[in-house]
């Protein structure tokens, strides 16, 4: 069931990214906010910087979401140790971050464009209205998704006790029936113990998957935009500040990753998924460079709403996934140096990303 759910996870984050590939083919439309054309020159410029910019953000992707996934093998940085709070705590900031200050201004300033029309874009808060519907919308897969697995999980282990009550009774001397009822009471603790920790790989692989898939739509559309970009001015800050975008965001979603414990071809797909995604967004953004408008009507539009929405994943993944489970958790309430530690990294974490939004 696990693989089924797993396959399924993919084919909607394929969905996703089939619709954003669909996003340069309807940008072109006549806009009235048209930006001023570049010179030849600046764009021979411009297209160096794009290709150098494919090679940096890919490589700091990579780096940044194999960091966790190789730290497995570290015994002072796996999940159970204290190490891995303080961890998890600077990539929750991170994310937390990404979403408030790189994905929702964005999404507002697309969407509150003066080259949008005044009705409906100015009378209503469409940026708002969306990211609040992506979060409940989330909130909803997160839950149904849990307990279908925890039910289906729940009814095959009431299934294999039933079992064995059968087989109990079946025993025929009174000696061996109190030893086979006592091999059953001991059968059933290490089961609910068994329960418990499927329970939470559950919730891990579900946090992990809708996480990249939040990750992964603002990935494509800010490689799209600057690809597009025929200004070498724009480019350079773009790519240092976006590298480091990438090294932090693959720090916190390769932390989510090893903790759903996913085989290692499972692990590999999602992490290569996730570092080739803004690379690609590039390579589309330099094809359609010609024709893509970015400040026409449709494509403010389909771009706010899409960082609208990705922001609102980002945020309830990070508030309700990530750090209210581990805030939470009594193992760092009851170790005072813990949880000043795993606020620090958490402070960090959105401090540094929020520092890089003076570039990106």
């Amino acid at each position: 069931m696990m693989i089924n759910f797993q396959v399924c996870s993919f084919k909607i984050l394929k969905l996703f990214c089939f619709l954003i590939l669909l996003l340069p083919t309807i940008v072109s439309s006549g806009c009235t906010c048209d930006a001023e054309e570049a010179t030849d020159s600046n764009k021979t410029e411009a297209l160096k910087y794009k290709i150098g910019s494919i090679t940096s953000i890919l490589v700091a992707g990579i780096v940044g979401v194999s960091l966790p996934l190789l730290s497995q093998k570290i015994p002072s940085l796996k999940p159970e140790n204290d190490m891995f709070f303080m961890i998890k705590a600077f990539a929750a900031g991170v994310i937390l971050a990404t979403g408030f200050i790189h994905i929702l201004p964005d999404a507002f300033e697309s969407l509150s464009s003066p080259c949008l029309k005044e009705n409906p874009w100015g009378k209503f808060p469409f940026t708002g209205f969306v990211a609040m519907m992506s979060s409940i919308i989330t909130l909803m897969v997160d839950s149904f998704a849990t307990g279908y697995y925890k039910r289906l999980h729940f009814n095959k282990s009431k299934h294999v006790s039933v079992d064995e009550e059968i087989g109990d009774q079946h025993a025929g001397h009174i000696h061996v029936h109190t030893h086979a009822t006592h091999g059953h009471a001991h059968g059933s603790a290490n089961s609910s113990e068994e329960l418990v920790v499927s329970e939470e790989l559950i919730r891990h692989r579900i946090i992990s998957q809708v996480l990249e898939l939040g990750i992964v739509v603002h990935s494509v559309i800010i490689g799209i935009s600057l690809g597009a970009s025929e200004s070498p001015e724009t480019i350079k800050p773009l790519l240092v500040a976006l590298s480091f975008h990438q090294f932090f965001e693959g720090m916190g979603l390769g932390g989510c990753i090893s903790q759903a414990e996913f085989k290692s071809r499972s692990t590999a797909i999602m992490a290569t998924f996730f570092s080739l995604t803004t690379p690609i967004g590039i390579a589309i953004g330099i094809g359609v460079s010609s024709v893509y408008k970015e400040n026409s009507p449709t494509a403010l539009i389909v771009e706010g709403i899409f960082n609208s929405a990705s922001a609102g994943i980002l945020i309830y993944m990070a508030l309700v996934d990530l750090l209210a489970a581990d805030f939470m958790n009594p193992k760092l309430q009851s170790n005072v140096r813990l949880q000043l530690g795993a606020n620090i990294s958490l402070l960090l974490g959105a401090g540094c990303m929020s520092f890089l939004a003076k570039w990106a």
